[in-house]
């Protein structure tokens, strides 16, 4: 029986890649230069270190900028609440979001059996897997699922006939 998953992956490689970008362009920058302001990547979040509101806003449009270059979507970032740091700079965590959660995959998965077409869908941990007796169905869920927005970045992989 055909079926195909929907995930939502991010390629850290690329992430981490934009990080470097952003450090870089950061320490060219005139408007930058004698304030202390970092971008430091961990597990699954982004912390950024900026002199003010300003340079927080500058330094998360740059980083933007270059993960919209680099092919990863701004839709796997969840933005932190922004605090105050010491030496009166400012602090914001971006988490970087994984896989599918159960509320958004009970979500995607309402929308396939609103459609009427005769496919199954069933949450598998952090993605949702669609299987159906046709083709033609499976790629009428995936044309109707790029048309909706989740808030996440979607992606359709294993397509098996």
């Amino acid at each position: 029986m055909p079926s195909f998953d929907i995930v939502s992956q991010v390629d850290m490689q690329e992430v981490d890649n934009a990080v470097n970008q952003s450090r870089k362009e950061i320490g060219q920058r005139y408007d930058f230069k004698g304030t202390h302001n970092e971008i430091d990547l961990g597990e699954n979040a982004i912390t950024i270190l900026a002199a003010d509101d300003y340079k927080l806003k500058a330094v998360i449009d740059i980083l933007i900028g270059k993960l919209v270059q680099r092919k990863v979507s701004s839709k796997c970032l969840d933005y932190g609440k922004q605090e105050n740091a010491s030496h009166n700079t400012v602090r914001q965590r971006i988490g970087i979001v994984q896989g599918i959660d159960k509320e958004k995959g009970k979500a995607i998965v309402k929308e396939i059996k609103g459609s009427k077409l005769k496919v199954q869908a069933q949450i598998m941990d952090d993605q949702v897997r669609v299987s159906g007796k046709k083709i033609d169905d499976l790629q009428a869920v995936i044309q109707l699922l790029k048309g909706k927005d989740f808030g996440l970045d979607l992606q359709f992989i294993n397509m098996r006939s």
